[in-house]
């Protein structure tokens, strides 16, 4: 490795961090490991901050585009920001303590895609968007309605609640901190409506209605598969990869065909969201889905996060499912495994495992909201709950805020668990990415006969996946088999001419798609054939007297290149 350790800044997994901070911590990665690290930037947001891609592989073994690679990135979403903390792990991890991984592989990382939104969520106090800063759909922004704001100036945003009989929620009989909802046909004179803590625009002394926030974009609905108009599906943009920060993501993963799979870190949730998206498991090919549930098993025995189908199980609403996302695009469009982290679940830190990610916060026990005041008294000091405390709302007069604080204990994990919460993430991705096909070379024959030679390569893959990924990729003639190619050093013929060397074969031909061995079944009972589907040889006879160039290549498993004397 170039230089020492002491170099490069250790990385601050204790806090969340600015775009300044993280820019400055890569320069420190591309100094210290130049072998192993290149940072470019693959696009502009749209403030015009640069979007850092991190390019790591071992160049002492060959450029990354020969290599099999993995993509990751983080903070698609603006304020799930322990997404960009798991990628600059993953940037840790491999060039400190996982470096061999680097010699036959190689990976591209953005740790933040949506760098714009992500500023204002690291603001106090913070300014919550859901991806980028522009205005969508429309330029203008809502006159009237609730707009969040910091009234007490503490640097939160929390809940007011509001006395009102004809609230829905009533303190708690068991645990007065806390609200319970009433019950079906339940009256009580000292009920509560709770709102965001904020001012009302246009207050008519009566309704309140929320105000539409002008930055309406969600960027993981702008991926070029399944797209949908606004009307259909809210925050898509006006077509799909509009917005700078996807469309650099795109234009990036579509000219690096050496992509196997990748993983996008939200939060939150604890789960590994999978495709499809939009139909049943029972519509993709069958031999995709068992890698996926094999894929799964070992990031839920890795991380403690369960996989879950995005159609079957992951829904905001039952009836509607959601598209133009990243791991669909990358499963349909470039036909690789790709999943979407939903980091931490607060639920199961206080020790509710059994329910549903989205369903739970439509309806679930008061139990549960016992057992997280419990958590965050024992575990997290007190500070995932804060104290209701009088306040005299300009125009509401006498409510009180406090409650949950969303931005501590939910949106990511609070700045002492996030280390020990994304350290297994990123061993899982670095683990996902060793899975992928791997083209190597497993003989290279000559035999002379008289001022003829024959040359045989052949080539096997020795990877886990076949080297094309998954079977949507053939269905879908997403990327060819392995392709074999001989040159003379030194022949000056034309490309367009056969060269009186070669007497048989072709100067370039295609090979098959290559087995890995991700489908060998469990046991053999005297019926099972380990044919040599692996396996591929390419036959060229040349004439004898020169030094040819033989190279076999696949798109997505790397490249293998021998030269002969005959």
């Amino acid at each position: 490795m170039a230089g020492s350790l002491l170099l490069v800044p250790a990385v601050p997994y204790d806090r969340y961090l600015r775009f300044d901070e993280i820019t400055e911590i890569l320069r420190a990665f591309q100094s210290e490991y130049a072998d192993l690290v290149t940072l470019e930037s693959i696009g502009k947001s749209h403030e015009g901050r640069d979007i850092w891609c991190v390019t790591v592989t071992d160049t002492s073994t060959g450029p990354a585009n020969d290599k099999p690679a993995f993509w990751c990135d983080g903070n698609i979403h603006a304020s799930e920001v322990s997404a960009s903390s798991t990628v600059l792990k993953i940037i840790d991890l491999l060039c400190t303590t996982r470096p061999e991984v680097l010699k036959e592989r190689a990976f591209y990382l953005v740790p933040r895609l949506g760098p714009d939104g992500a500023e204002w969520a690291l603001e106090t106090p913070p300014r919550i968007v859901r991806s980028g800063t522009r205005h969508y759909p429309y330029e203008e922004e809502e006159i009237e309605g609730l707009e969040r704001q910091d009234l007490d100036g503490d640097g939160r945003i929390l809940a007011m609640r509001i006395p009102d009989s004809n609230g829905p929620w009533v303190v708690s009989e068991e645990e007065p901190r806390l609200l319970r909802k009433r019950k079906p046909g339940e009256r009580n004179d000292k009920a509560y409506r709770l709102l965001p803590e904020g001012l009302i625009q246009g207050w008519d002394g009566q309704t309140i209605k929320m105000r539409r926030q002008p930055q309406g974009l969600d960027f993981n609905r702008n991926f070029p598969n399944a797209w949908r108009q606004e009307f259909e599906q809210h925050g898509a943009g006006p077509y799909p990869a509009s917005e700078p920060e996807i469309r650099a993501a795109v234009d990036f993963i579509a000219s690096h065909p050496n992509i196997c799979g990748g993983i996008t870190f939200h939060t939150f949730s604890g789960v590994l969201l999978r495709p499809p998206s939009r139909m049943p498991d029972d519509d993709i090919p069958s031999e995709d889905l068992w890698t996926y549930q094999t894929l799964g098993k070992v990031g839920q025995e890795m991380t403690g996060y369960p996989p879950v189908s995005n159609y079957h199980e992951f829904r905001y609403h039952p009836k509607e499912v959601i598209t133009g996302v990243f791991d669909d695009w990358m499963y349909h469009s470039m036909g690789v495994h790709a999943w979407t982290v939903e980091i931490w679940s607060p639920q199961r830190q206080a020790g509710i495992t059994d329910y549903k990610y989205i369903d739970w916060f439509r309806d679930h026990p008061h139990s549960d909201d016992i057992a997280m005041l419990k958590w965050s008294d024992e575990k997290l000091e007190g500070k995932g709950h804060v104290e209701w405390q009088p306040f005299d709302h300009p125009q509401l007069g006498p409510v009180e805020i406090g409650g949950w604080d969303g931005a501590y204990c939910f949106r990511n994990p609070p700045p002492p668990l996030l280390d020990a919460e994304i350290t297994p993430l990123a061993e899982w991705a670095i683990w996902h990415a060793g899975t992928g096909p791997l083209l190597a070379e497993r003989s290279l024959e000559v035999e002379v006969h008289g001022d003829q030679a024959e040359i045989r390569l052949t080539v096997e893959n020795r990877g886990w996946l076949p080297t094309q990924v998954t079977e949507t990729a053939v269905k879908n003639k997403i990327c060819r088999g392995v392709i074999g190619s001989i040159s003379l050093v030194g022949d000056t013929t034309a490309a367009t001419d056969r060269p009186a060397w070669l007497i048989s074969g072709e100067r370039r031909m295609q090979g098959p798609q290559l087995a890995g061995y991700c489908h060998t079944p469990s046991a053999g009972f005297g019926w099972n054939a380990d044919t040599t589907d692996d396996r591929h040889t390419f036959r060229w006879r040349v004439a004898v007297g020169g030094t040819y160039k033989v190279v076999a290549a696949h798109d997505r498993a790397g490249t293998v290149r021998a030269t002969v004397t005959v």
